[in-house]
């Protein structure tokens, strides 16, 4: 699976010149959804935007696919009412505009039609080949917009990788980062934040 890349300027300079980094043009998310209508952006691109940068996401592969739909009525289940999972689908945050595996925000789907949540209690991630970069880029966006827990499931290790207490920390990405990482293999239990009364074996995490 090849590796994410953001789509970049030119680093093109003429000899003898500077050969710093050229600037990159950052897009609003207003722009980004103008260039979907427009057709710059075609539908069957896996793109999202990551603080003004159309980043291009990993392909999916059979078991990410089989592992999402598994987990997605296991945390259904585990979250209840007064919750909604969504399932690779927008979350505006900022000058961002991610598509997680796995969110859970609060209420229902119908609260969503005329807006993406700004929020989420929890966001999902799978990793394979995105590992690294799910660990440091996009942890520190989502402790940037406060979402207060993040999981990892690292599907090559079965692990499963736990961020909490989003805090500032100037060397992460976007400045910020989770002040609490643990790492949980099958044999251990979790319960959400937003859950804490409902405890869940690592092992169910892994549906294939």
């Amino acid at each position: 699976m090849p590796p994410l890349k953001p789509l970049r300027a030119s680093r093109f300079k003429p000899r003898g010149e500077d050969r710093s980094p050229l600037p990159r043009r950052k897009f609003t998310r207003e722009e980004y959804h103008k260039l979907a209508e427009m057709g710059v952006l075609h539908e069957d691109e896996r793109v999202e935007l990551i603080e003004g940068e159309i980043i291009e996401m990993a392909l999916v592969v059979p078991e990410h696919v089989a592992e999402m739909h598994g987990l997605y009525d296991c945390i259904r289940r585990l979250f209840g009412k007064g919750y909604c999972v969504r399932m690779q689908a927008p979350l505006a945050l900022g000058e961002s505009e991610p598509e997680p595996d796995l969110a859970v925000v609060s209420g229902k789907f119908s609260d969503y039609l005329h807006a993406h949540p700004t929020r989420a209690v929890l966001v999902i991630e799978f990793a394979q080949s995105s590992l690294q970069y799910d660990r440091e880029v996009k942890s520190s966006l989502y402790a940037k917009a406060g979402i207060p827990e993040y999981w990892i499931i690292d599907l090559e290790n079965r692990r499963l990788e736990v961020y909490c207490d989003p805090v500032a920390l100037p060397d992460a990405p976007f400045g910020y980062g989770y002040q609490t990482r643990r790492i949980l293999t099958p044999g251990d239990t979790i319960a959400p934040l937003a859950r804490p009364d409902r405890a869940i074996r690592v092992a169910r995490l892994f549906t294939v």
